[in-house]
């Protein structure tokens, strides 16, 4: 595990600045809506891994280039934080631009994908955070690592203020379209004002986003947080959708792997046979589902969280099915417009005689948050070799990334589980929980009877097919 005495094998070798190719016009800003407020505490990061440098020998003019092009796309990327007059967040746009950076890795890209944890990840993917005064400060960061022997990692970070995990991903894949010249699949939407909240008070204001957990206590700030991906094949993904089938029978993907790890982390949390009042936060992505829909390219922050309860009343724990049919039932719900949206609460708490926005550290946490990344999925069917969005970032056509890591910076609480689409049916989720509870969670029988490919833990795993 990587702890605050390890050496980084990953050393920084130079810094520079991306403008966009088109002048910006001055004097416009683009406001930040109560949504984009409401995840002012986090910071998003992207990781593309791919297996061969997929620029031919490497040379990162090439890659200035279509970068510049890209950016003309997206101000706001390339744009300053200010405070308008009523102390609220904005980006002025400018020619400032976007740092980028070159760096090197002082292992194999197997060999990092073996040993190296999620904390040691985070070198790959610059972050600073924002400064009192961030008028000079780039909010958007990418980083460029060779490693050892070949391959590349492609890291993307930026203010969750900006951007969700969404609009990161879109933006890396509009650069990979860009340099291959092609269409832009999902080219950026700017509202002209920001999305209304939904007005249904399904959930009590007890339940803002960060408020504390009604959950039996088990995580205090001095917690050493861990973190594992863990990677699950279509042929899996399939058995388990189907053994849920009968009870649950429109289950997705993400409704019975975000189950199957709440489940196993209550098992962790509580005494064995013991009663509990377990509850969740399910984060998705609202970009097309809502009554007022947003357009797919649409830029800023769309993820809506939504609380879930689990009940273990007779101390044998939480079947799996019933788990899997709150989340989809959650799911449904945020989708259908039932489910009172974050934003709604966080517009209801304004400062200053109603005109600041609240700004929160917490929305991720200090429940477990389970961020569902399902609307990436591509039109998945058993072996039909489909690809989700997320592996559509090429540079060379043919050339996908081995693997995507997505994260969220300052996401503190009792642990977080990113499900991200891979191939067909195939997930990978990573999970983040202490550390105590992390190292029983890669000794849970029920999680290692389906045998996943277990990357970026940290620990050395045998099955790795990297």
């Amino acid at each position: 595990m990587a702890d605050s005495s390890y050496t980084s094998r990953v050393k920084v070798q130079s810094t520079l600045t991306a403008v966009s190719s088109k002048p910006v016009g001055a004097g416009q800003a683009y406001k930040l809506s109560v949504r984009d407020h409401a995840m002012g505490g986090h910071s998003v990061h992207l990781i593309f891994y791919y297996r061969d440098i997929p620029f031919g020998t490497f040379d990162l003019d090439p890659l200035r280039v279509s970068l510049s092009e890209t950016l003309s796309l997206y101000p706001p990327a390339t744009g300053r934080l200010a405070r308008d007059g009523n102390g609220n967040w904005e980006v002025k746009w400018s020619d400032a631009g976007i740092r980028v950076l070159q760096a090197k890795v002082g292992a194999s890209l197997d060999e990092w994908l073996r040993s190296a944890d999620g904390i040691e990840e985070r070198d790959l993917t610059v972050w600073e955070d924002m400064p009192q005064d961030p008028h000079i400060w780039s909010p958007f960061r990418i980083q460029i690592s060779e490693f050892e022997g070949g391959g590349v990692a492609m890291g993307l970070s930026c203010t969750h203020l900006h951007a969700d995990l969404t609009t990161a991903a879109r933006l890396f894949q509009s650069w990979s379209q860009v340099h291959r010249r092609v269409p832009v699949r999902h080219p950026p939407r700017f509202p002209d004002s920001p999305p209304a909240p939904l007005r249904s008070p399904t959930h009590p204001d007890s339940l803002l986003p960060d408020s504390p957990s009604v959950s039996p206590p088990s995580f205090t700030s001095s917690a050493q947080m861990s973190s594992s991906t863990f990677k699950f094949s279509d042929q899996t993904m399939a058995g388990l959708v189907s053994e849920v089938s009968e009870l649950c029978p429109d289950a997705t993907p993400f409704d019975v792997v975000a189950a199957l790890f709440w489940t196993r982390i209550i098992e962790l949390k509580q005494p064995r046979n013991s009663r509990g009042r377990w509850i969740a936060k399910i984060a998705v992505d609202t970009r097309g589902v809502l009554r007022e829909k947003l357009p797919l390219g649409f830029f800023g922050n769309a993820m809506q969280f939504s609380p879930v309860e689990a009940l273990s009343e007779d101390g044998n724990g939480c079947e799996l099915w019933q788990t899997v049919k709150l989340v989809h039932d959650c799911v449904l719900g945020i989708q259908e417009g039932e489910n009172r949206s974050a934003s709604e609460q966080f517009e209801s708490r304004k400062e200053d005689g109603g005109a600041r926005f609240v700004s929160s550290a917490k929305a991720y946490g200090p429940q477990l948050t389970i961020v569902s990344m399902e609307h990436m999925a591509g039109d998945a069917s058993v072996g039909g070799g489909r690809w989700s969005e997320m592996y559509e970032a090429m540079f060379v056509d043919g050339e996908r990334p081995i693997h995507v890591s997505v994260g969220v910076g300052n996401a503190k609480g009792e642990g977080l589980i990113m499900v991200v689409p891979e191939e067909g049916l195939g997930r990978s989720v990573t999970v983040v929980l202490p550390e105590e509870e992390a190292a029983r969670l890669h000794e849970d029988q029920e999680v290692l009877k389906l045998e996943p490919t277990v990357i970026l833990s940290g620990q050395h795993n045998n099955n790795s097919r990297f």
